[in-house]
């Protein structure tokens, strides 16, 4: 079974992160962070990777030590899960629409840490969330996945559609990156070594 489970304590932030890369989708998140806890929901349905986390941290300072660093976690997760990556698929993309917003997410999990991030607009607040922690959060998740991992949003006019295309295609896209290719022997790259 490709799982994982961490933990990451600071004197800002407490969480806890369970996953399987083999699941069916199902989660239970706890983030005090409710759009963000919709997001992570979505994204675990649409990945077909259960996804368990509790997290806490000073939120009543701002959100952002929360964001940043459950992205750490779960991107170490991730990689954790991954193990040696033998046989993965390695690449993975999607095109989500969501009503008039359109986002495509491709992925690497190549080993080598990389974001691009082409979201408009980036300065926006929803229920209190500065939506540009978005970007860190995947920063995060990136640096310590050791992903590849593009994000653009080509067009879109509700900031919860734009979000919400964002992270159902997140999920499809690394749903298609961690599935095992039964052709594929070893690690998916000529160099040996991801």
């Amino acid at each position: 079974m490709r799982t994982a489970t961490l933990e990451r304590k600071t004197k800002e932030t407490e969480i806890s992160v369970e996953l399987s890369l083999d699941g069916k989708g199902t989660a239970d998140i706890s983030t005090s962070i409710p759009f963000l806890d919709h997001m992570l929901n979505l994204f675990s349905f649409h990945g077909l990777i259960d996804l368990r986390v509790a997290a806490k941290g000073d939120i009543e300072i701002d959100y952002h030590h929360l964001m940043e660093d459950l992205g750490i976690t779960m991107g170490e997760a991730l990689k954790k899960a991954l193990g040696d990556k033998k046989g993965i698929t390695r690449y993975g993309a999607a095109v989500v629409p969501m009503d008039e917003s359109l986002a495509q997410v491709a992925i690497d999990l190549s080993g080598r840490p990389y974001l691009i991030y082409n979201v408009e607009p980036t300065m926006h607040t929803l229920r209190g969330l500065e939506i540009s922690l978005f970007e860190d959060f995947f920063r995060s998740f990136t640096n310590h996945a050791m992903m590849n991992l593009h994000i653009t949003v080509s067009y879109g006019r509700d900031i919860h559609h734009i979000f919400e295309a964002i992270f159902k295609a997140f999920g499809r896209a690394l749903r298609e990156a961690v599935s095992i290719d039964p052709r594929m022997k070893g690690v998916p790259t000529t160099k040996g070594k991801l």
